[in-house]
C-alpha cells in the first residue's frame, strides 16, 4: 500500500502525523500538490508538483494511484473517485471514507455547495483539534496494521 496526500489543504499537524507513520513503517508516501513543499529525507517520502489549476493534484492522485492505496484528502469528489478506482480515503479529521458512507457526503457536499451558490453564508469548517488529530493517527495505524498483515 502507498500513502498518496492531496497536500495542497493537508493540515501541516497531519502531514507531520504522515511523515512520522512512513518513516516508522516504510510505507511509501506521496505528497501532491501544485506549490513546493519541505519532506524529510527519507527513500520512501516523496513530493509531486503538478502545473497549477482546478483538480490537477486530485486527477494526478487518480492517475497514479493503485487499487488498495490510502488517498488522503478532505476533498469529496477525489475521495468518491479514490474508492470507485479501489483505494481507501481517510479525511485529515479522522474519517475513513467507503463505499457505504462516500455518496452521502458527496450528496451532502453538493447540497451545501447549492445554498453557498445562492448566496447562503453555511460557515466554514472548524479548527482541527486535538482530538482530530488523535482520530487521525489512530485511524491511520489500523489501516497501515492491516496492510502489513
Amino acid at each position: 500500500m502507498d500513502i498518496w496526500v492531496d497536500a495542497d489543504a493537508c493540515p501541516a499537524a497531519i502531514k507531520q502525523i504522515l511523515f512520522r507513520a512512513a518513516q516508522r513503517t516504510g510505507t511509501n508516501l506521496v505528497l501532491v500538490a501544485n506549490h513546493s513543499m519541505q519532506i524529510p529525507a527519507a527513500a520512501n517520502i516523496s513530493f509531486l508538483q503538478v502545473a497549477q489549476g482546478f483538480d490537477v493534484a486530485d486527477n494526478e492522485i487518480v492517475a497514479r494511484a493503485e487499487p488498495g492505496d490510502l488517498v488522503i484528502t478532505g476533498d469529496i469528489p477525489l475521495a468518491a473517485e479514490a474508492i470507485e478506482k479501489g483505494c481507501q480515503a481517510l479525511n485529515p479529521r479522522g474519517e475513513l471514507y467507503t463505499p457505504e458512507n462516500i455518496r452521502s457526503r458527496l450528496s451532502m457536499r453538493n447540497f451545501m455547495a447549492t445554498l453557498r451558490d445562492s448566496g447562503v453564508q453555511t460557515g466554514g469548517a472548524a479548527p482541527l483539534g486535538s482530538a482530530d488529530k488523535q482520530l487521525f493517527a489512530n485511524r491511520l495505524d489500523t489501516l497501515l496494521a492491516r496492510a502489513r498483515n
